[in-house]
């Protein structure tokens, strides 16, 4: 990984260094950060001629190795310092939460409108909002794509940027084009490594957000994070990983919580972590501990279903959403939680009739 001495390498610095990766079968990705530009080194970095010639750049402050399966996720690369920022939000200086319908319904929009001003009024800072949606049973509703414009039409209302998951590529442009603010990719393809290159490579050099859940049968955390790789070595840094409960299901739950990873993950890589604790158990009414769980491991966002009429939603909304007091309950615990763990609240601020 090579760090300039300045912001960025000028086109004729850029081809120098290129000339000089390339003879030794590596190639140059480079990286946009909020404040500077790295530029990774595709391939087996290792050659000591190689990198002799790049630090002997006048214009190179110096070349990092790391060998690691997933060089640019690992916390010790420099894109350690990069800030995602959603919105209002900066991740790491403020809890992040993402809050909306499972699914939106293109026969009655208002739901989502009046979801979308409920969640602002709560303290979400993101809208989510089901567009397509991966059904296991085939007769199921797969979701609509005139519901792209109802997400869209709720973010114009409110301000509050949108998140939308996307299955295939179709769906990616779609999302793009409209103005997609954080683009899900679900459980189900959470491994789909066609799908991450795809996205990878429509993000790159734009500010969107990927927000990448782990896969229902997910194994390693290394798994976890190499699937983030294939996202950002195309240029796009602004990936969060989501925690969403995994199989197989623990009795009484959707899933197996699995907020604990928390702490793992962050031990393994700079990536913020946001967690979905819906998915995670599945029934409304376990959602708020699952949440503070998260928050008290560790997480830097929450990512939770919401709607202001929960048994008149399709999808998921009606087992698993929260109404709108209890989202702003649930929100205003978890950030006193959040500050409570990085000493900028008092003890007994938490939980306060």
């Amino acid at each position: 990984m090579i760090l300039p001495k300045s912001n960025r390498l000028t086109p004729a610095q850029l081809a120098e260094v290129t000339a000089i990766v390339e003879p030794f079968g590596c190639r140059l990705q480079p990286i946009v950060g909020a404040v500077r530009t790295i530029y990774a080194i595709v391939g087996d970095e290792r050659d000591e001629l190689m990198i002799n010639r790049l630090e002997g750049l006048a214009y190179i402050d110096r070349v990092d190795r790391i060998q690691s399966p997933h060089k640019l996720m690992d916390r010790r690369s420099d894109l350690a310092s990069h800030r995602i920022a959603l919105g209002k939000v900066t991740l790491g200086e403020e809890l992040l939460v993402i809050a909306g319908q499972c699914t939106i319904d293109p026969k009655n929009p208002n739901f989502l409108y009046e979801t979308a001003h409920a969640v602002k009024e709560a303290g979400a800072n993101v809208l989510r909002g089901g567009v397509w949606k991966p059904r296991t049973n085939p007769y199921s509703f797969q979701g609509d794509t005139k519901s792209l414009d109802i997400l869209m039409e709720a973010h114009r209302r409110t301000g509050l940027p949108v998140d939308a998951e996307v299955m295939d590529e179709t769906q990616l442009r779609l999302a793009l084009d409209a103005g997609v603010h954080m683009l899900q990719v679900g459980a189900r393809n959470a491994l789909n490594y066609s799908l991450l290159s795809a996205i990878g490579r429509a993000v790159a050099g734009r500010h969107t957000v990927v927000l990448l859940k782990r896969g229902l049968h997910m194994g390693p955390l290394s798994e976890f994070i190499a699937a983030a790789e294939y996202i950002v070595s195309f240029g796009n840094p602004n990936v969060l990983l989501c925690p969403r409960g995994t199989a197989p299901a623990l009795d009484g739950y959707r899933n197996h919580p699995d907020e604990s990873i928390t702490p793992l993950l962050k031990e393994k890589t700079w990536a913020p972590v946001v967690v979905d604790p819906s998915h995670s158990v599945g029934k409304a009414a376990y959602v708020p501990a699952c949440a503070l769980a998260a928050v008290a491991y560790g997480a830097d966002g929450l990512c939770i279903e919401a709607h202001v009429q929960p048994s008149q939603g399709i999808g998921d909304d009606p087992k698993q959403a929260l109404t709108p007091d209890v989202l702003a309950e649930t929100i205003s615990q978890a950030r006193q939680l959040w500050r409570l763990r990085r000493g900028s609240a008092p003890a007994q601020a938490l939980f306060s009739p």
